[in-house]
């Protein structure tokens, strides 16, 4: 595979992502939602101060800890897909990696540049020790409800399939309330993980190829050094 499809691949979900985000975030107030396709997909706009499906970090310093690991993922992930497209790897695995790249490289911007360039936002309260919301649509505006790391990441993909309770004769559980599947997240988040999930479901097609690829490049340079 070619560097220009591997960038292809990522500039497209990349983009994807931004617009959806920009969109949701412009025209949802928060914690709102739209049915797509009756109740079971839903675009349900939150904000999530956090990593992904909305799990939460320690607050402002945790926040900046994890942003700039996002930052650090993504430098790596440079190196590491130019290095992975030079040694031939399995197509299948390249455009995983690509995926995660993506992915990655979507929740970054919403982290580094949103808290800059949109009026409202999540904003953490030092008090409560939490994120606290806001009323109405934001907005683009050069005066950011934070700083250049301190954006928070847009999340609306809501799949309420199963909703119900627990039979009360269940152990723990009895009587409650369950809903499957209950993260809201995007599509950066989505990238990530179906790229995981399949490098995991194909890894023995994605390296034994690899292998091979590998064995062989071996032999062509111990052939050369023989003919030298």
């Amino acid at each position: 595979m070619k560097k220009i499809h591997v960038i292809l691949i990522i500039s497209f979900l990349v983009i994807a992502d931004q617009i959806l985000k920009m969109y949701v975030k412009t025209s949802f107030d928060l914690n709102t939602s739209r049915s797509v396709f009756g109740n079971w997909f839903q675009l349900y706009f939150v904000e999530n101060p956090g990593m992904a499906y909305g799990w939460k970090f320690g607050g402002n310093f945790g926040k900046l800890a994890l942003t700039i690991f996002r930052l650090g993922a993504v430098i790596f992930g440079v190196f590491y897909l130019s290095r992975i497209i030079r040694e031939k790897y399995h197509n299948g695995f390249i455009i995983c990696a690509s995926m995660i790249f993506a992915g990655a490289l979507g929740n970054l911007i919403d982290s580094c540049f949103y808290g800059m360039i949109f009026d409202k936002g999540m904003v953490f309260n030092p008090i409560i020790k939490d994120y606290i919301g806001y009323p109405g649509l934001a907005t683009f505006s050069s005066k950011g409800y934070g700083n250049f790391l301190h954006g928070n990441v847009v999340d609306m993909l809501y799949f309420p399939v199963i909703k119900g309770y627990f039979p009360s004769w269940m152990p723990i559980w009895g009587g409650e309330y369950f809903e499957f599947f209950r993260p809201i997240f995007n599509l950066a988040d989505a990238s990530i993980s179906g790229g995981v999930i399949t490098i995991l479901i194909f890894q023995q097609r994605f390296l034994k190829t690899t292998k091979v690829i590998t064995e062989k490049e071996s032999e062509d340079i111990t052939k050369d050094n023989q003919n030298v």
